[in-house]
């Protein structure tokens, strides 16, 4: 078993993880501002990313492109992972490839304090990506507190590079957030993941 493989009801089950959908979650955020230069470069990756229509390629093009720009925001004062395996409990099923994992540390060599699970909707199928992604974060959740790292929430992200849905973590509670971002507005997307960094990094 792998993250991949997660139901839903399976991380229900065996993780005792409750559900709530919510609306409002993050609305209250502040905005960033983004650098000029990259939303011209985001605008011009679309277009050619949706044509092509691989999950590469909005991964390369789009999803890649934003979490870069995040981690400029925060002076690269934080790691970024992309298709790393991250085997955290095998005997539970924590364990697998993952698309993105955002860390608090500033190191790269391995994944240390991770606080956001980002998953690639497979066939634009965002309700899919859903547990997964839970699976995710919970893997993060159990890594941080062997490691001894105070961090109360992960946060997780599941997008098909055109809409953005935000998770967050804290004990047994999973919340998603009903409201979706899309990558027209790139600037609230960012905005989402530079806020929730932030507070953890208090």
């Amino acid at each position: 078993m792998s993250y991949s493989d997660f139901t839903l009801e399976k991380i229900s089950k065996i993780f005792g993880i409750n559900i709530e959908e919510r609306t409002n979650v993050f609305i209250s955020l502040n905005e960033v501002k983004v650098d000029a230069f990259f939303i011209k470069y985001l605008q011009n990756n679309i277009p050619l990313a949706q044509a092509i229509s691989t999950e590469k390629a909005k991964s390369e093009m789009i999803i890649a492109p934003v979490l870069i720009e995040v981690r400029r925001l925060l002076d690269n004062q934080i790691s970024l992972f992309s298709g790393i395996d991250f085997n955290v409990n095998i005997e539970q099923g924590l364990n697998g490839f993952c698309d993105f994992l955002i860390s608090l540390s500033s190191q790269q060599l391995y994944v240390t304090s991770p606080v956001i699970a980002l998953v690639e909707a497979k066939n634009d199928n965002l309700k899919q990506g859903f547990a997964q992604c839970i699976a995710e974060m919970i893997a993060a959740a159990q890594l941080n507190k062997l490691e001894g790292n105070n961090i109360e929430n992960i946060y997780g992200c599941v997008t098909n590079g055109n809409q953005w849905v935000f998770l967050q973590l804290t004990g047994n509670l999973v919340i998603v957030d009903l409201d979706e971002y899309y990558i027209n507005q790139p600037e609230k997307i960012i905005s989402v993941f530079v806020s929730i960094i932030r507070s953890e990094m208090v």
